[in-house]
């Protein structure tokens, strides 16, 4: 998919997604919206869903859509806990290269991960999207699901 095609999909999902959430505090509803309006709007994702931060350096699964996620990832394993850690996205055309990844879909071979802050600026959750094809994301979908995130902090307390 080339990259306006990308960028008018995340228009349109960060739409969808602003309006489902207006005067929503709810962090499990903010989360459980945006990522159903994320994977059914991205046709090549295999996951899309949360890993919330539940202690200093340990994220637990949170709302998703797809197939069953790790439970406990912790911030030094993965390619989730490297975004956690680190507090900046991670794009992985193949994520078989990944020294440390973490095999929770044998199937995936690429991967995003964008870190969320709550209302204050604290690392909350981590945004995790999978696809069963190699180099599936580029900087048309960093910038989306960063400009998605930046959205979300309104909406995770504080």
């Amino acid at each position: 998919m080339d990259a306006d095609a990308k960028r008018e999909i995340y228009r349109q999902v960060r739409s969808q997604v602003e309006a489902l959430l207006d005067g929503q505090t709810d962090s499990v509803a903010t989360m459980a919206s945006c990522c159903s309006v994320l994977h059914e709007a991205l046709p090549y994702t295999s996951w899309t869903g949360f890993y919330r931060v539940v202690e200093p350096e340990l994220l637990r699964i949170g709302p998703y859509q797809g197939p069953q996620g790790c439970l406990e990832i912790p911030f030094n394993q993965g390619v989730c806990g490297a975004a956690a850690a680190q507090e900046t996205t991670q794009v992985i055309e193949d994520v078989h290269d990944f020294p440390g990844h973490i095999a929770c879909d044998p199937r995936a071979r690429s991967e995003i991960v964008v870190p969320v802050h709550d209302a204050d600026g604290r690392l909350t959750a981590v945004l995790d999207v999978d696809s069963h094809q190699p180099g599936a994301f580029d900087d048309a979908d960093r910038h989306g699901l960063e400009r998605l995130a930046s959205l979300l902090s309104r909406h995770l307390g504080g």
